[in-house]
């Protein structure tokens, strides 16, 4: 199998790539993970054409070989997951604890694939309507051709796979573009993907900056469904210039946790400092904003508080490390313009908002005003921002009040209640009881608004890469 680029043993090389190469950041360390080439218009050109090339062996290629080809990726993920936890500790800066589980999470999700390969084998249809009752179709689902999957750093193996093995198992060819943040985890995927037994040419890994290749990539009629996981600021240019492309985009989000007198208050206190925190909040599905009734804002500022002593910043390779640097030193310079701004406007500075390069530390705000930026704005930082609120419709006014619609929580023991936020709340996905989440790829995850277009899910990703044929006989 034929891809664009890939990490030399010992990831210490060059690649031997024309357009000039990727230092990638060891955020373990602050030094140089490894140096790789990238690739510019032209190889961006020709991982194109190959791809396009291989689609009518895709086309062709049965629901059994597409479950053999993730049955040999999901086994070589399992043989590298040593090198793959590592990776994705040193190049995005996880934990090793919440890295080995998401190497976990991603054979879980190849697996998942496989039992959905056998899903989608398309329907019987008898028609009802007069003059047609005696009319039958076979409705089949086919391949929707290539696939350009964009994939990000916060989840560079899970998201990666969330968007690849569904395209693979609809029988697409695929065409991967990594972060160049986090090029080095897609890379051992590309590996990974080497080893089964797809056409040649049916997978191409892509490295490079957007600025070189994404024009060629995305404004290019080779292209049939564009899977992005990123911003909402970049998800509205490529609707905006790609044409006539199916188009699969999990964007930004700012998900509220709504906090009412008669919750689990410890419960409620340790998801909205979990949610908030996990990854130095750089999850699009993080607790962004925490709106509290004003009769347990301080009861709850004070338990999150004191969980926080728990939340340990340090050694990426520690198994007590909760949390390390964020991705740069940028991303940590943005959180510290949104904690200003808010101190600026009122806010309560309880603990944390100093920043040391790339690292933030875990900071809670409290009493936040309505109109701080960081209650309307994606932060995607380790910032607990508590606001308050005096009764349901002003929690759904501040709840819906931005342009994001992809997650919520509510906290209360009355199901009334809950339930009719959970249908007001303007959100692709609203948790009761509990911080946002999405198991491992049953349940649809995707958003309104600015958050995105399509649902992620391995049997909707599937679906969303097919398109649908009716024999009518």
């Amino acid at each position: 199998m034929a891809t664009t680029g890939h990490i030399p043993d010992g990831l210490d090389g060059v690649e031997d790539l024309e357009h000039g190469e990727l230092e990638v950041t060891d955020l373990a360390t602050g030094g140089t993970l490894t140096k790789m080439g990238v690739a510019g218009p032209e190889e961006a050109q020709e991982a194109l054409d190959r791809a396009e090339q291989a689609q009518d062996q895709m086309r062709s290629s049965t629901l059994v070989e597409r479950a053999q080809w993730l049955e040999t990726l999901a086994e070589e993920i399992e043989r590298r997951k040593d090198t793959l936890a590592e990776i994705i500790v040193r190049e995005a800066g996880k934990p090793i604890g919440s890295a080995r589980g998401e190497v976990d999470s991603a054979v879980e999700r190849v697996e998942r694939a496989i039992e959905e390969v056998h899903n989608h084998q398309g329907e019987h249809l008898r028609g009802t309507t007069a003059g047609h009752e005696g009319w039958e179709a076979i409705v089949t689902p086919e391949p929707i051709g290539t696939v350009l999957c964009l994939s990000p750093y916060n989840y560079p193996l899970v998201t990666t796979l969330l968007q690849v093995a569904p395209a693979i198992a609809a029988g697409n060819s695929v065409v991967l573009k990594p972060s160049t943040k986090t090029p080095v985890s897609a890379a051992i995927l590309a590996d990974c993907l080497a080893e089964t037994e797809m056409p040649e040419d049916a997978f191409q890994y892509v490295p490079g900056h957007s600025s070189d290749i994404g024009e060629v990539l995305i404004e290019n009629d080779q292209i049939d469904a564009i899977a992005l996981t990123g911003s909402s600021s970049v998800g509205k240019r490529i609707a905006r210039d790609s044409g006539m492309v199916e188009l699969h985009m999990e964007l930004g989000g700012n998900a509220p946790a709504l906090v009412f007198p008669d919750a689990d208050m410890d419960a409620a206190a340790g998801d909205c400092m979990a949610g908030s925190l996990k990854y130095g909040g750089q999850r699009c599905s993080a607790v962004s904003r925490v709106l509290a009734h004003e009769e347990v804002h301080d009861e709850l500022v004070d338990r999150i508080d004191a969980k926080m002593d728990d939340w340990v910043v340090g050694d990426l390779f520690d198994e007590e490390t909760n949390m390390g640097p964020l991705i740069d030193e940028s991303q940590a310079e943005w959180v510290e313009t949104l904690v200003d701004d808010a101190v600026a406007r009122g806010a309560d500075l309880v603990r944390g908002g100093e920043r040391d390069g790339a690292y933030f530390e875990p900071t809670l705000l409290a009493n936040v005003p309505k109109d701080a930026r960081i209650i309307h704005e994606e932060q995607f930082g380790p910032v607990v921002a508590v606001t308050t609120f005096a009764d349901d419709d002003e929690a759904l006014e501040i709840a819906n009040a931005d342009e994001y619609g992809l997650d919520a929580s509510v906290f209360t023991a009355d199901h009334d209640r809950a339930m009719h936020l959970a249908h007001e709340i303007q959100a692709g996905a609203v948790r009761i009881n509990g911080r946002p989440s999405h198991g491992i790829g049953d349940i649809p995850f995707g958003g309104v608004d600015d958050s995105g277009i399509g649902r992620e899910g391995i049997g909707h990703t599937i679906e969303a890469f097919t398109q649908t044929k009716s024999i009518i006989l």
